[in-house]
């Protein structure tokens, strides 16, 4: 009997690995989904509102649309979808907690050793004071299209200079060249 329970633990011992290493790519697909989610409907959005009213317009799309995308994913999933930056441009809805710092501060040292941010993400499961959460980070890197209302001051039209500082007086999210991180997709959920 005692090696029967030996064997069932050792099976149990290596099982857990595997078990836990399948909800993280489970979750990470899922997690995944969601990014490209909002990143496309996003997308799609500033372009349209890009090409009608020109980046002044598109201003009211990252202001207004992206929280509201993000919101609905955010119901439709159970998970929370945002985005957030190191470089806030909206410190309410964009500024990032102490795991997402860390993370995205490695997005930006992975870039400026020569990866490409296109495919950079992080996902892992984090034990936190109120309980076990997945996480994941999707990297925004910069686009030329971001470069309107995100690129170095001198550069950006006068107009989207004075939208941005009267919806964003607190602004930091300009300067920014392509290839750089932006900043990311984040997604939270509760972990049993």
């Amino acid at each position: 009997m005692k090696q029967l329970l030996a064997v069932c633990a050792g099976v149990l011992a290596c099982a857990a690995p595997v078990l836990a290493q399948s909800d993280l790519e489970r979750e990470t697909q899922a997690a995944r989904a969601l990014s490209a989610q909002l990143v496309q409907q996003l997308g799609a959005t500033l372009k349209a509102e890009l090409g009608t009213n020109g980046p002044e317009g598109a201003i009211g799309v990252c202001k207004d649309t992206a929280p509201t995308i993000a919101g609905n994913l955010s119901r439709q999933s159970g998970a929370r979808v945002a985005r957030v930056s190191l470089r806030t441009r909206n410190a309410m809805l964009g500024t990032p907690d102490a795991w997402e710092q860390t993370v995205l501060a490695d997005f930006d040292r992975r870039v400026e050793a020569g990866e490409k941010p296109e495919a950079m993400e992080h996902a892992e499961f984090v034990d936190e004071p109120a309980g076990r959460y997945f996480r994941y980070l999707k990297a925004i890197p910069v686009q030329p299209m971001c470069l309107a209302c995100h690129g170095a001051t001198d550069t950006i039209p006068e107009g989207v200079k004075r939208k941005l500082a009267a919806d964003y007086p607190n602004d930091r999210a300009t300067g920014y060249a392509p290839g750089q991180i932006r900043g990311a997709v984040t997604v939270k959920k509760p972990s049993n």
